[in-house]
């Protein structure tokens, strides 16, 4: 951060502290997206004008409050794309070739050999065509496996998805996936959507990958399914409560692969967040542009 300082007056304030550090501030930079510092510390914020999130989701800050404000919010998109992409084809495989058998039954000096299948010719869907989703759909469909998207509009001829479904086509083409990945924004929208009926339309042997925010599922009805073999097992990078609770049953089930949010967190990730405030910075002081507005209504950075 030493060459923000060298450009501003910078302050630092924990969660706790930005009450009494916020009066006067015209900008935030908000290390912490999980937090909910900021709406409590609102009513102190007269002087601010812009907000920016180190995550590509914004929903802890798009309250209704903020939402009404003139201040501008933008966010890390393009920060995290590639190497969550490289995470969900890593799960993809890992599920596939089956890997956490193998390291089980390395562990109990176990021989014992099994098929495995191929990811050539599988069928993925993904939901949420941000830059996010886009990554992993040209990632996945580099190794070979037939990618469909989700998102606000329907359209054909994707440079990325080839087709796009509209998010009330989701329904039907739950049951042709065999990998379900959800890298959408959360939003009233798309809060609790894959629940007991969204499972209930999936393939016994599918597998569901969520690398976007834990509320796109309704956990209950996650962990009945598993239970119940309603879907063949989960992925989970994110979850309603973080961290995962230590009584959470997902942490037993043996087709679930637990991970503690870090599916965007390669090498480097810090620096490169400090780079786009740091350079955003230099626009806001200048009167330039400002990278990734973020439309507070929607919860995203919408493209043309």
């Amino acid at each position: 951060m030493a060459a923000v300082a060298e450009r501003a007056r910078v302050r630092y304030a924990t969660g706790e502290e930005l009450a009494e550090a916020l009066p006067g501030a015209d900008v935030l930079f908000v290390w912490d997206f999980l937090s909910d510092a900021v709406p409590a510390a609102w009513p102190n914020a007269g002087a601010l004008r812009w907000v920016h999130s180190a995550s590509a989701g914004v929903d802890r800050l798009v309250f209704d409050e903020l939402v009404r404000s003139e201040v501008v919010v933008t966010n890390a998109r393009g920060v995290f794309d590639q190497p969550i992409a490289e995470y969900v084809l890593g799960l993809v495989l890992c599920h596939a070739k089956d890997f956490p058998a193998t390291l089980r039954l390395q562990g109990e000096r176990r021989w014992r050999h099994r098929e495995t299948r191929r990811i050539t010719g599988a069928r993925a869907l993904v939901v949420g065509t941000g830059p996010i989703g886009r990554a992993i759909a040209r990632l996945l469909r580099a190794a070979g496996l037939r990618v469909t998207g989700a998102g606000r509009v329907a359209r054909s001829g994707d440079p990325d998805f080839g087709e796009v479904l509209a998010a009330d086509e989701l329904g039907t083409a739950l049951g042709s996936a065999d990998y379900l990945v959800l890298a959408a924004p959360l939003t009233p929208a798309t809060r609790g959507m894959i629940d007991a009926a969204a499972l209930a339309r999936m393939r016994s042997d599918a597998y569901l990958i969520n690398v976007g925010r834990g509320a796109l599922v309704v956990q209950d009805d996650l962990v009945a399914a598993l239970t119940a073999g309603t879907i063949g097992g989960a992925a989970l990078d994110v979850f309603a409560a973080e961290p995962l609770p230590p009584d959470s049953p997902l942490w037993e089930l043996p087709n679930v692969v637990v991970s503690p949010h870090m599916s965007g967190d390669a090498v480097g990730w810090r620096e490169e967040l400090v780079r786009l405030f740091a350079d955003n910075l230099d626009r806001y002081i200048e009167g330039r542009p400002l990278r990734n507005i973020v439309d507070k209504r929607h919860g995203y950075v919408r493209t043309p």
